[in-house]
């Protein structure tokens, strides 16, 4: 497998040979809630909502990645850059262009996404967990999908009566500090 080497990075040549292959599936534009901790189990999950309608997508996640997300959606820097900020980085020195984040599909649990790039006029898509590509849109502010199917299967809709919890919800994330999540 052919490598290429940047600045001592040696990456695979193939993970930018993907073919982007999209058939029409129907795609909701997301906007990102947050990041919370839930109780008393102490996951963290993070909160997405369909920009024009009413359904949340909870997604439970790691402890890291929630204090990744955490950190970007703060503004937080840190003396060395995290992973999320060496694959940004190394993608912008790569002149990749990150178009978007798909929430795919959901299997038995699972959240599963892909990343949309573009290279030298050539589109590929990537793998990847959720809370990794979000972490990573949040760092590149790239918009974040969901197709109709996964928010069909594990959308929810939160009464008016809720809407007050996602105003404390609000609250909460604007007072969190990243070191809660650790």
């Amino acid at each position: 497998m052919p490598l290429t080497r940047i600045g001592g990075i040696a990456l695979f040549d193939q993970l930018f040979s993907l073919e982007y292959k999209r058939v029409g599936e129907a795609m909701i534009k997301m906007t990102l809630v947050g990041v919370r901790v839930e109780l008393p189990s102490n996951q963290p999950i993070v909160l997405l909502q369909e920009d024009d309608g009413d359904r949340f997508l909870p997604i439970w996640i790691g402890a890291f990645e929630a204090t990744a997300i955490a950190f970007a959606l703060q503004g937080v820097e840190t003396a060395r850059p995290m992973t999320h900020d060496l694959f940004k980085n190394v993608l912008d020195d790569l002149q990749v262009d990150v178009e978007q984040i798909l929430i795919n599909d959901l299997v038995d649990g699972t959240f599963y996404a892909e990343i949309t790039m573009q290279q030298n006029g050539a589109k590929h898509v990537i793998s990847a967990r959720p809370s990794d590509a979000i972490a990573l849109a949040v760092r590149m502010e790239i918009p974040i999908f969901a197709e109709e199917k996964v928010l069909d299967e594990a959308g929810i809709v939160m009464e008016s009566s809720e809407e007050e919890e996602i105003e404390r919800f609000r609250d909460f994330l604007n007072n969190v500090e990243p070191q809660d999540f650790l």
